[in-house]
Formats: C-alpha cells, sequence, structure tokens
C-alpha cells in the first residue's frame, strides 16, 4: 500500500491539487455515532461529483469512482477505516497523446484518533489476529469529531493515478547511445565550434 502522510504539513502534492477549500466530493460521518459493533459504508460518485474532481486531478474523464469502507471503534475515541477506492479513469498516453482507460483499486487502512489523545493511546495488537495488527500509517487526527470519507477516497484515488499513462504498446524511441548528436553536451560542442570557426 501506498504510504501516506498524516500531518497536515507533509501532504502529498496530489492532494494539493484539490486545495484547502471544501473537496468536490464530502461525506463527513461522525466518530460518536459508529456503534461499537462497526459500520459499513459504501460511496458511490454521482456525475457532478466526477466531472469536479476530474478537473481538480487533470483527468480527461472519471466515468466511475466508488469506495467501500469498514469503519470500527479504535481505543476509546478513535475509529479505524479499512476498505477500498476502485475507480475508472480516462487521461492521454504521455507518448502518443491518444486516450487511454485505467482502472484504479487501493487499499485503506486507517487509524483516527482525537487530536487530545497519542499514538501510545491504541491498544496493541494481537499477534494471533491478522485483522487487528495496526497499520503501517500513523495514527490521523480527526477534525472535530468527523471523519470525511468522501475526502478521504478522493485522496486515495489521486495516489493511485498513473502520472505517465501509457496507450498498449507505446514506447518513447530514444537516440541510440553510440549517437554524438544524443550525448547531452552535443549541442553546446557544436554550438563552441561554430564561434571558433567564425572567429578565425
Amino acid at each position: 500500500m501506498k504510504q501516506r502522510k498524516s500531518s497536515d504539513a507533509n501532504k502529498s502534492s496530489d492532494s494539493n491539487k484539490l486545495g484547502d477549500s471544501i473537496p468536490p466530493w464530502s461525506k463527513p460521518v461522525a466518530v460518536a455515532e459508529v456503534p461499537e459493533t462497526g459500520q459499513s459504508v459504501h460511496l458511490r460518485a454521482d456525475e457532478a461529483t466526477r466531472a469536479a474532481i476530474a478537473a481538480a486531478a487533470g483527468l480527461a474523464s472519471l466515468p466511475r469512482l466508488e469506495a467501500g469502507f469498514e469503519l470500527t471503534r479504535h481505543s476509546r475515541d478513535g475509529v479505524r477505516v479499512t476498505g477500498h477506492v476502485s475507480a475508472t479513469i480516462g487521461q492521454n498516453c504521455v507518448v502518443t497523446l491518444e486516450p487511454v482507460q485505467n482502472e484504479i483499486d487501493e487499499p485503506v487502512d486507517l487509524v483516527f484518533i482525537p487530536a487530545s489523545a497519542s499514538p501510545s493511546d491504541s491498544p496493541p495488537p494481537s499477534v494471533d489476529d491478522e485483522d487487528l495488527a495496526v497499520t503501517d500509517d500513523p495514527p490521523e487526527v480527526l477534525r472535530d469529531g468527523f471523519i470525511d470519507l468522501g475526502a478521504l477516497a478522493t485522496e486515495f484515488l489521486l495516489l493511485g493515478i498513473d502520472p505517465y499513462p501509457r496507450a498498449p504498446g507505446a514506447k518513447f524511441d530514444s537516440p541510440p547511445v553510440d549517437d554524438p548528436a544524443a550525448h547531452p553536451f552535443a549541442a553546446l560542442a557544436a554550438l563552441k565550434k561554430d564561434r571558433g570557426e567564425n572567429g578565425r
């Protein structure tokens, strides 16, 4: 799973594409309302939401975006969120510029705790139950007692986007290594040569 920074000061550049304003997809859930038995949440973005996210993320299209989450209580006032974010995205091949469509399926496994709590407050994982193992990421800090699952799904969508999409079979033909013209300083050498000849 891709690593995700929990601190606001360390947000990824992908997340910053959406800015600090209200995200295009906002589905807040109050932690206090998550039952002790847990809660399942399935989200599917509508057409207007997908269009807004596609424009913010620089995608050619976003015909499908959905997420499935399992929310379970963690410690006293925290919540663990597991699940998947899946999407179908349209991009342009970086080689041929022709349209390409890619599928995204990003796993989510995060723990949210109140700002007043510390990571040491979290209970230790059970070695006999993989489902109770702690996540690789540090805990996230809850904001006003809510988790915005829409914003969370959008963030993991951005993490799953290939920044250099290629159409099947598309290749970038680089100059042969033994070609003198392919040398990075070939143009500079040619310029110096021309100046030397003109100065005679």
